[in-house]
């Protein structure tokens, strides 16, 4: 313990192994090739992308397959001390550590980018126990494990993962049921129009709609799971998974008395309420953001690197247009800000659609591109306001 304290005194670290954590480690790497460097993770360490969870399947890829790197790769490659299989469960911010299932470690600046939980909501029935996330590798593992030789899925939640997993699995020639308690896919990012174009394509690629319901409950009659709905009707699948959305991991922050409000509360420093502690991703709020995206985070990695060697940066984000990974019609949205004011404009080509939102005087606030438009995405892009200036 004594010797952890000693060796990292003066050093970063960085607690999760998430893109955010590792996305900062070379940003630091770029600008000081010798501060010391330790990653605590409660996995090994290793490194994958995130995002292909939602993808893999129908490219057939195994969990190990998904890891890009090994722990011991990842500590050679950026010359960091990583504490894999390491549960964090204190901070205390006076006196600068952290306790560990390892070890109590001492701290000069530390890095919260703790990540989020997948929502599970309450549900009735026998099987609700049953109910599968898909948030990390270990949790994918076991989908593929829950799904092997079984044909019908359910999935609550027709958002961004949602609709990437209903996608994915009919590449996969599995029958698969979407509900949602919306009217539309993709409620929060697509106007109408665009919304009834990308649930035609996944319709046409055997994806199976229930809007505007909720499911009351889920139980279990032998092999098979009975999925009853608010609106009455029944649904017989081999599996339930739930993608609803993410929630923040507060809990550590909370409880080292460090400022939260929908994620942990950061200044465009990217510090939040207690010194030197420091927070990034899915986890962390700034000006009213919680954005749990690719691009936020490698633009927070950006400004977070210098201001942890001392230097004062000042986040900034660029309108950062969002991939939803559905082939059967590829999609980029960049929706407008909370509160804008101005209307949809929609315009259908012969393999796509654009739909622009625009100011009452003529400006882009916000687009969704769609099959053939998306080819736009590059101009477009150019003429948006920035989300954080």
């Amino acid at each position: 313990m004594d010797h952890q304290n000693q060796s990292t005194q003066s050093g970063i670290v960085i607690i999760g192994s998430g893109l955010a954590g590792y996305t900062v480690i070379r940003e630091l790497r770029k600008l000081d090739k010798t501060v010391p460097i330790t990653l605590i993770s409660r996995e090994s360490g290793y490194f994958y992308s995130k995002p292909m969870l939602s993808t893999a399947l129908a490219s057939n890829k195994t969990t190990e397959q998904l890891v890009s790197t090994n722990a011991e790769g990842m500590a050679a490659q950026l010359e960091v001390t990583i504490l894999g299989d390491a549960d964090v469960s204190a901070i205390d911010t006076a006196s600068q550590t952290i306790e560990t299932s390892k070890g109590s470690i001492a701290y000069g600046k530390l890095v919260l980018g703790l990540g989020a939980d997948q929502i599970r909501l309450p549900l009735q029935g026998n099987a609700a126990n049953e109910v599968i996330t898909v948030n990390d590798l270990e949790e994918y593992a076991q989908f593929r494990q829950a799904i092997a030789g079984k044909k019908r899925i359910v999935i609550l939640g027709a958002g961004l993962i949602g609709c990437e997993f209903a996608n994915d699995l009919v590449l996969g020639s599995y029958e698969v049921d979407v509900i949602d308690l919306a009217p539309q896919s993709l409620g929060r990012l697509l106007p109408e129009a665009a919304a009834l174009a990308l649930q035609s394509k996944l319709s046409e690629a055997g994806v199976r709609w229930h809007f505007a319901t909720t499911v009351q409950s889920v139980d279990r009659n032998g092999d098979c799971l009975s999925i009853t709905l608010a609106n009455g009707s029944v649904i017989n699948s081999d599996v339930f998974l739930s993608a609803v959305g993410l929630r923040p991991r507060l809990d550590l922050a909370k409880a080292a008395g460090i400022a939260t409000g929908n994620g942990i509360t950061i200044n465009r420093q990217l510090e939040t309420s207690a010194k030197n502690v420091y927070a990034i991703g899915d986890c962390a709020e700034v000006d009213g953001l919680v954005l749990p995206y690719v691009m936020p985070i490698m633009q927070a990695a950006r400004a977070l690197a210098p201001n942890l060697l001392g230097q004062e940066i000042t986040l900034s984000y660029p309108a950062m247009p969002v991939m939803v990974k559905t082939p059967a019609l590829p999609t980029i949205v960049s929706p407008p800000a909370k509160g804008a004011v101005g209307e949809w404009k929609i315009h259908t080509l012969e393999d796509g659609l654009e739909a622009r939102f625009e100011s009452s005087d003529g400006k882009l606030l916000g687009f969704a591109l769609l099959g053939s438009a998306t080819a736009q995405r590059g101009a477009l892009t150019k003429e948006l306001p920035p989300i954080l200036q």
